[in-house]
């Protein structure tokens, strides 16, 4: 996150397109799904103290009530706001006024960390989902990032007119085409490897075992045993 407001990304990134991409980047893919894979959760304390309890307590509550409307919800809200974020209007704004660029970071990063906590376990937290519509929601996610970009990248005019390329030899066609395949390479590296796991571990497993214990818990519910 650092990396994001720091030279040579924050000065070279209101000179090159592809630049402010690679901030972009970091703050809509890389932070998000380190914060997630990295577990902070643990952070707050032992299993017996209140704030681990009550953090358990809303995990097993999400396992418990899956709910793919709140699931394809945040999915959505990311998406759209990747989208927003890259429309010229947005970027140059962000270029123009920095303090934009940090709202811009922050609420791509506050919306991923919100997407990875729907795809993968972060203890005490758990998806709300099943592994194939896991695989369905970062698919979902990453198709959203190649819309935008192929719609960049294969765009005969630049969008982008703010950037000043300084340098010689380098339009801002050729930014523009650089850019985009940084973000299309970033969303596929980030995304792609969850949708794999997901499904290769749901075809070994006809059954996801989750489902299959709730299945039994409700029928010793039923039988009077529980």
């Amino acid at each position: 996150m650092v990396l994001i407001f720091v030279p040579p990304l924050w000065t070279e990134g209101t000179h090159y397109l592809y630049v402010e991409t690679i901030q972009f980047c970091l703050a809509a893919y890389v932070v998000p799904a380190l914060v997630v894979l990295g577990r902070p959760l643990s952070l707050f304390g032992a299993p017996r103290d209140r704030a681990w309890k009550a953090l358990e307590w809303l995990g097993t509550r999400r396992k418990r009530h899956p709910s793919y409307l709140r699931s394809f919800a945040v999915v959505a809200v990311d998406a759209a706001l990747v989208m927003l974020w890259r429309t010229p209007t947005w970027t140059n704004a962000a270029v123009q006024h920095r303090w934009v660029e940090g709202v811009e970071a922050a609420s791509l990063v506050a919306a991923g960390i919100a997407l990875w906590l729907e795809l993968v376990d972060c203890p005490p937290m758990e998806p709300r989902l099943h592994r194939p519509w896991r695989a369905v929601v970062a698919t979902l996610a990453m198709w959203a990032t190649w819309v935008m970009s192929f719609a960049v990248g294969f765009a005969a005019d630049p969008w982008y007119h703010i950037f000043a390329h300084p340098g010689r030899g380098f339009g801002a066609l050729a930014d523009q085409q650089v850019a985009t395949g940084l973000l299309w390479l970033t969303a596929v590296c980030t995304f792609l490897p969850v949708i794999f796991a997901d499904v290769m571990t749901w075809l070994k497993n006809d059954e996801d075992p989750d489902a299959e214990l709730r299945k039994l818990v409700r029928a010793a519910r039923r039988s009077g045993n529980v």
